[in-house]
C-alpha cells in the first residue's frame, strides 16, 4: 500500500464505555454503508437510536462469556483488524475472517472507579479493560489498513474524510499514535493505583513515590514559548489533577496564558488558599511581592499592593473570595494586570473586566486548603519527585523560646508572615503587620541579605516595620539576622529552629527584647 493511499472503510466495530457523540458519528458511518458491528450497552444505545448493528456474538458465532470478560477477543474479530490486506489475504479467505476497517474503542473508566472513597479491590479490577486494549493495539499496528479511534473528539473529522471517500494514511498513522498513547495511559493508571495498594511486595516501596514512576501526562496546552523566546515549551497536566487548580481553572478572557503566567499563577494560587479568611496574594517573577488578610478581598488587595505596589505592575493577582464588580474596577483602573485568579467572578465584574479583553480572568471554582500531590522538577537527564510543601500552621505549633512571649496580634503576624514565606525563593525573610506583609527578601544566597532586602522593599514603598512579625523559611544560624531585623523595629520573629547555633541565637533574641517562637519545620523553595 503506497504512502499516500487511502482506505475505505466497509465494516466498524463500535466499543465504547464512553458513549459522548457516539450515535451521530455511528449514523453517519451507517448512511456511508458501512456496516457496524458492536457490543454489549454499545450494541444497545446504537440499537435504540435505530441504527442497525450486528452483535459481536452473531459476528463470530461465538457468545459473550465470563459475564462479559470474554466477547472480542476472538480469531474473527482480530483476524479481521490485524490481516495485512495483501499477505493475509488467503488467510482471511480460508478461514472466513472479513476485514474490519475502522475501530473505535474506548477503555473501561479505571481512573473514574479507583477515584471513588467507596471502591473496593474487586470493583478496581474488574475496571481493569482486557478486549478493549487488545482491540485498539491490534488497530493501531496494522494503521496500514485499518483506523483507530479512542477519542470522541475525533468523530467529526473521521466521519467527515470517510463521507470523502476514505481514510488518508497521515490521518490512520496520527490515530493510531493516540491509540498507543491511550493505552500507555491506561496501563499506567492501572500500575500506579497497584502500586498505592502495596502490591510491589516490597515492605520499604513508598506508594507515593514508587520504583518506576507511571506520569500520563496530557499535554493540555502549546504555549509560544517557555521562559525565554528562543525555548519551545507546552503545559501537560496529569489525567486526576485536581479541581481548583492552575491546571482546572477555567480561562474567562484574555491573551493566551504564557509558560511564566501559569508558573506565576500557580504560586499565587497555592499562597491564597493558606488563608482561611478572606485575602490577596500578588506575585511577581515567582515570589510574593504583597500578601495581605483582610475582612474582604477589597481591603486585602488594598494591603498587598501597598507592600510593593512597583513589583505589583504586571503581577499575578489571587483571591480567595469571590471577585466582584468594585474591586474589579479598583483593579483595572490602578494597575496593570498579567492574570487574575478568583474562586467565583461575579457577572457585574466580567463586564467590567471585558474592557481589558488582554487581562488573562482565570475562574478556579470553590477550594478549601492548599492542593496536594507530587511536585515534579526536571533535571537534565531526570526527574526530582517530591510531595507538595502542603503542611499548615497554627498558633497550637508554635514554641516560644524567649523570656518575651508573642500577644495574639504578634501570633497572628508571625503566622501570616509564615504562611507567606513558604511560597518565596529561598532563602527567604518576611516582615508582616497588621495581618499583611510589609517587605519580602526573597533568593538570596544569604538569610542576612534577605533580611535587608525585605527591609530595603518596606523602605522603598514607605511603609513601617516597627511592631513587625519576622519569618525565616529555614533556620537561622547567627544573630545577624536578628540584629538587622531589630533595628528595624521588628518585635517577633518566627523560624523553624534546630540550628547548633539556637542557644546563642535565642541569647540574641532575649537581649534585643524580641519574641520567637519554633515551628520545627521548614519551607526552603528552589
Amino acid at each position: 500500500m503506497s504512502e499516500t493511499s487511502v482506505s475505505p472503510v466497509r465494516r466498524a466495530l463500535l466499543s465504547v464505555s464512553d458513549k459522548t457523540g457516539l450515535v451521530p458519528f455511528a449514523r453517519a458511518l451507517a448512511d456511508r454503508g458501512v456496516e457496524i458491528l458492536s457490543t454489549g450497552g454499545t450494541a444497545r444505545a446504537l440499537t435504540e437510536a435505530g441504527l442497525a448493528v450486528k452483535e459481536v456474538s452473531a459476528h463470530t458465532g461465538f457468545p459473550e462469556i465470563m459475564g462479559g470478560r470474554v466477547k472480542t477477543l476472538h480469531p474473527r474479530i482480530h483476524g479481521g483488524i490485524l490481516g495485512r490486506r495483501d499477505a493475509d489475504a488467503d488467510a482471511m479467505a480460508e478461514h472466513d475472517i472479513p476485514p474490519i476497517d475502522l475501530v473505535v474503542v474506548n477503555l473501561y473508566p479505571f481512573r473514574e472507579t479507583v477515584a471513588r472513597a467507596d471502591v473496593t479491590r474487586a470493583q478496581a479490577i474488574e475496571n481493569i479493560d482486557i478486549g478493549g486494549p487488545a482491540m485498539v493495539r491490534a488497530a493501531a499496528k496494522n494503521q496500514a489498513d485499518v483506523a483507530v479511534v479512542t477519542d470522541p473528539d475525533d468523530y467529526d473529522a473521521v466521519a467527515a474524510e470517510i463521507v470523502g471517500g476514505g481514510l488518508a494514511d497521515a490521518t490512520r498513522r496520527r490515530l493510531a499514535l493516540k491509540a498507543f498513547r491511550h493505552t500507555a495511559a491506561y496501563d499506567a493508571a492501572i500500575a500506579t493505583w497497584l502500586s498505592e495498594q502495596g502490591d510491589a511486595g516490597d515492605e520499604t516501596t513508598d506508594a507515593a513515590l514508587p520504583e518506576r514512576l507511571e506520569t500520563g501526562f496530557d499535554r493540555v496546552l502549546a504555549l509560544r514559548y517557555g521562559e525565554n523566546p528562543h525555548q519551545r515549551a507546552a503545559f501537560y497536566a496529569t489525567p486526576d489533577a485536581a479541581p481548583a487548580t492552575v491546571t482546572r481553572a477555567e480561562v474567562l478572557q484574555g491573551k493566551a496564558l504564557s509558560f511564566n503566567n501559569i508558573a506565576d499563577a500557580d504560586t499565587a494560587l497555592e499562597c491564597v488558599k493558606q488563608f482561611a479568611q478572606p485575602a490577596c496574594v500578588i506575585v511577581k517573577h515567582a515570589n510574593p511581592c504583597g500578601v495581605a488578610v483582610a475582612a474582604d478581598c477589597a481591603a486585602a488587595y488594598e494591603g498587598a499592593w501597598a507592600t510593593d505596589p512597583v513589583s505589583a505592575f504586571g503581577g499575578i493577582i489571587a483571591l480567595n473570595r469571590a471577585l466582584d464588580a468594585d474591586l474589579a474596577r479598583t483593579l483595572i483602573d490602578r494597575q496593570f494586570i498579567e492574570v487574575l485568579l478568583a474562586p467565583s467572578v461575579t457577572d457585574e465584574a466580567r463586564a467590567i473586566l471585558a474592557g481589558k479583553p488582554n487581562v488573562r480572568v482565570l475562574e478556579t471554582g470553590p477550594f478549601d486548603g492548599v492542593s496536594g500531590g507530587l511536585d515534579y522538577r526536571g533535571v537534565a537527564g531526570g526527574l526530582l519527585v517530591q510531595e507538595r510543601d502542603t503542611r499548615l500552621l497554627g498558633e497550637e505549633g508554635l514554641t516560644c523560646v524567649t523570656r518575651v512571649r508573642p500577644d495574639a496580634a504578634m501570633e497572628r503576624d508571625l503566622l501570616v508572615a509564615w504562611q507567606v514565606a513558604k511560597f518565596v525563593k529561598s532563602n527567604a525573610i518576611v516582615y508582616a503587620r497588621d495581618a499583611r506583609t510589609v517587605g519580602v527578601g526573597a533568593g538570596q544566597m544569604s538569610r542576612v541579605n534577605a533580611a535587608r532586602i525585605g527591609i530595603v522593599k518596606a523602605q522603598e514603598a514607605q511603609i513601617e516595620t516597627a511592631g513587625s512579625a519576622v519569618a525565616s523559611d529555614a533556620f537561622i544560624p547567627f544573630r545577624d539576622v536578628l540584629d538587622v531585623a531589630a533595628e528595624a523595629g521588628a518585635r517577633s520573629i518566627i523560624q523553624p529552629g534546630g540550628s547548633k547555633g539556637d542557644p546563642d541565637v535565642i541569647a540574641a533574641a532575649d537581649e534585643l527584647g524580641i519574641a520567637m517562637v519554633f515551628t520545627g519545620m521548614r519551607h526552603f523553595r528552589h
